[in-house]
């Protein structure tokens, strides 16, 4: 599986707190390390059989306080999964990711806008290169801190 282009930490790992955003699927995963002052730290899409490898070892590099994923296809099995194999527990919240791919389409191209004669394609016509869960797990991180503030 192909990563992100931001697959390495995108600042300096610190002490605050951050939640896991985990897009789970039966063969690629989208996972996100979000600040609570929604600063994207990581992002990155990886094979289902390798997330919870590199869910263990994002945790030794963050100081993870919540994981955060989406409700729908394969989530239960998913939260048992994760429950049964990290060695240490995570505290799991589940979100509603109903229509999160559609705004993660919107939002890859706010990150990683069209360059050259793609600009002048319109965005619901454009292609986009590469799978985009990370940007659902960014957003289902979103959805959760909005649910605190309101």
């Amino acid at each position: 599986m192909q990563s992100s282009p931001s697959s390495q930490p995108d600042q300096p790992v610190s002490d605050q707190p951050v939640i896991l955003g985990f897009d789970p699927g039966r063969r690629k995963c989208g996972l996100a390390i979000i600040g609570v002052d929604r600063t994207i730290r990581y992002h990155r899409v990886v094979d289902a059989d390798t997330a919870i490898a590199t869910i263990q070892t994002l945790r030794q590099q963050f100081p993870i306080s919540l994981l955060v994923m989406g409700d729908q296809t394969t989530a239960k099995d998913w939260k048992r999964k994760l429950s049964q194999e990290l060695p240490e527990p995570l505290r799991i919240v589940m979100v509603d990711e109903r229509h999160s791919s559609l705004e993660a389409r919107d939002r890859y191209w706010q990150m990683y806008p069209a360059q050259g004669i793609t600009r002048l394609i319109p965005q619901s016509f454009r292609n986009i290169p590469r799978p985009i869960d990370d940007i659902v797990a960014i957003l289902l991180v979103e959805r959760y801190l909005e649910r605190l503030v309101t």
